[in-house]
């Protein structure tokens, strides 16, 4: 019996070239939050370069263990695993309330330890909760994560610093449109392996095209040290603070809900359904993780949500090929000089493939709904709400500046909003009282609903 595509174990050429390309898709995602924190703390260029490393050598382990897994940990899914954006806000607000920085990343260090092993052990209670996603959920789910990524590309395209003088400029949106439009040409017109790297070449070519536009720099290369490993512990030994574990353990359950909704749409568009044992594994290995990643000075880790959608767009569904990105990730963190390569592709020329990689995600989205009874005027009103909730933060960037920021941690992701509200919503009108008899069908997580069409009336059904 032949492998299930999740299993299937590609020649080494084919895997590590597609492995790359899993990591462009994500390097940004990855180091932003280092950089971002590190800037907040005032770290020296070298110790930034350092955090940055290490960041990117945790989110290989972390990658790992998703996809290779060991015992009950890992989805074993082509799940790519980095540092969660969801965390940079507290992170930040931590950074603030420490009298003196030098103990900002100790305190953070030891929040995120908690956090993960707590977060460890609540995985098999949590997975439970797989059975209120039925299709109705999660392909608003999966459509919200996709346009929730969609700005990021949007920010991308304009340049690396918005207060510049040339963000936004002709040059950057042009780089972003080339970029995309390459994309599109090696999708339209190639086959096979050259088509299923098409996201890779057109950052290479965009890559090429910005030279001549002073947009590609190179310092980061020159600059780079050849070796460099992340000494445990390099910023001292993990302090533990009440005030930040919890808001840490806050960001832990968003990221569980959005790596529970990532699982969903991945398993979806491979065609192996998640269920809750693999959610709980997957939970597992994000959280493990997470606990592990301050040894090694990384932060708090996650499923990275971009990344399904270069797994939809190319079609490649090997486990295997996210393992050797996870590979490249952890080369990267123990030699510098290799990690600036990928820093040497403009910010615009990210941009524009963004654009396909997130919109793909979003597209998955939507053939999910497609299977998910929306004749039902009930199914109607979970999807309309929910988008409109998850889409407030993108569309009313302030909307609940008034509320706590712990509150705001969890209110400022539209995913996680417009997820709760889509259970939520599901529970009401498909669980409880009378909407609960009639929708036996949409319940389940991966079923398509078709007794809804093929199932006789009867007066009693009314």
């Amino acid at each position: 019996m032949a492998d299930h595509p999740v299993d299937e174990k590609l020649p080494a050429l084919k895997m590590a070239t597609t492995g790359l390309q899993h990591v462009a898709a994500m390097y940004a995602g990855v180091v932003a939050p280092p950089l971002i924190v590190g800037a907040a703390i005032g770290l020296t260029a070298t110790d930034l370069t350092f955090l940055t490393g290490a960041c990117l050598f945790t989110a290989g382990l972390a990658t790992f263990l998703q996809t290779l897994g060991i015992w009950k940990i890992g989805a074993r899914l082509p799940f790519v695993n980095g540092v969660t954006f969801a965390g940079v806000a507290p992170m930040t607000a931590i950074v603030a309330s420490t009298e003196d920085k030098s103990d900002a990343l100790p305190i953070i260090f030891g929040a995120v330890i908690v956090a993960g092993l707590l977060g460890f052990l609540a995985a098999p209670v949590f997975c439970k909760a797989v059975r209120f996603f039925p299709p109705v959920v999660t392909g608003t789910v999966i459509t919200l994560i996709g346009i929730s990524l969609l700005p990021v590309a949007f920010g991308w395209a304009q340049g690396p610093d918005p207060t510049a003088h040339d963000y936004g400029s002709v040059t950057n949106l042009g780089l972003a449109a080339v970029t995309l439009l390459i994309v599109l040409l090696l999708r339209r017109f190639t086959r096979g392996f050259v088509k299923q790297i098409a996201v890779l070449l057109g950052l290479v070519v965009g890559t090429l095209i910005a030279i001549p536009f002073g947009v590609t720099d190179f310092g980061p290369v020159a600059d780079a040290a050849v070796v460099g490993f992340p000494t445990p512990f390099h910023f001292g030994a993990p302090q533990f603070q009440l005030a930040a574990i919890i808001s840490m353990c806050v960001v832990m359950v968003v990221s569980m809900t959005e790596s529970t909704a990532d699982m969903l749409a991945l398993g979806e568009i491979v065609d192996r359904p998640a269920d809750e044992r693999t959610i709980a594994a997957g939970l597992r290995a994000d959280t493990l993780g997470s606990a592990i990643s301050p040894l090694f000075n990384g932060f708090m880790c996650s499923a990275f949500a971009q990344n399904i959608g270069l797994v939809a767009m190319t079609k490649i569904r090997s486990r295997y090929v996210v393992a050797a990105g996870g590979g490249f990730l952890v080369l990267m963190g123990l030699c510098p000089m290799a990690a600036s390569l990928i820093a040497v592709v403009p910010r615009p020329v990210l941009g524009g493939a963004g654009v396909v990689l997130f919109g793909s995600v979003a597209a998955s989205g939507i053939q999910t709904l497609v299977r998910a009874a929306l004749d039902r005027d009930n199914n109607v009103l979970i999807v309309a709400v929910s988008l409109a909730v998850g889409i407030i933060p993108i569309t009313a960037p302030e909307f609940y500046h008034a509320f706590p920021e712990t509150a705001r941690i969890v209110l400022d992701s539209g995913i996680s909003t417009g997820c709760v509200a889509a259970v939520l919503l599901n529970v009401v009108f498909n669980h409880l009282g009378k909407g609960g008899h009639d929708a036996h069908d949409v319940t389940h997580p991966m079923e398509a609903g078709e007794e809804l069409t093929s199932a006789p009336k009867t007066p009693a059904a009314s």
